[in-house]
């Protein structure tokens, strides 16, 4: 690491209020319906948030639909304690994988290196596969905005690899005027 990108991160706030919403039109569908739903995805955001000092401010099941997805992601936004947001799932290809679409377009800046480095860090564990990886960061009014996949294996990579090592350096940059 640089002695500018060391520097940087030791001023940068070291505890977040985080806003996590989980894109899974099954399990909304199915909780909405009454039943018990599991989530191990948004478990497991939850927990790794929580383990490193940091609070889940909100956690929003929500379907894969762009009308939902932007109402929850501007919802976080208006929220003076959410200081991050985390997007698990509808990050594939199929035709219902709307979360980039909808998210992106709020975005001030994009961070294009989280995608790239994400899959490079995911080719080395499940291969090719990796190519049909889609995740996105940017910063909107100050906070920072993760889109991951929904699957554990993923949100493991993505939280221990790239955001929990860097939130608050992207959290720095983004409030600077």
């Amino acid at each position: 690491m640089s002695e500018t990108s060391r520097a940087h991160k030791e001023k940068a706030p070291k505890k977040f209020g985080v806003a996590v919403v989980i894109c899974s039109t099954s399990r909304y569908y199915a909780s909405e319906a009454g039943k018990h739903v599991t989530d191990e995805s948004g478990d497991l955001i939850v927990n790794l948030l929580e383990t490193s000092g940091h609070s889940v401010v909100s956690r929003d099941l929500i379907p894969d639909d762009k009308t939902f997805i932007e109402a929850s992601v501007k919802r976080a936004l208006q929220s003076k304690k959410v200081d991050a947001i985390i997007t698990s799932g509808g990050t594939g290809i199929t035709p219902s994988d709307v979360t980039i679409e909808t998210v992106e377009p709020l975005l001030e800046k994009k961070l294009p290196g989280f995608g790239e480095i994400f899959r490079a860090i995911s080719y080395e564990e499940i291969g090719s596969a990796a190519v049909m990886t889609r995740a996105l960061a940017g910063v909107v009014q100050g906070k920072a905005v993760f889109c991951i996949p929904g699957s554990p294996n993923a949100v493991r990579l993505c939280l221990e690899k790239l955001i929990l090592p860097e939130i608050g350096h992207v959290i720095l940059h983004a409030r600077e005027r």
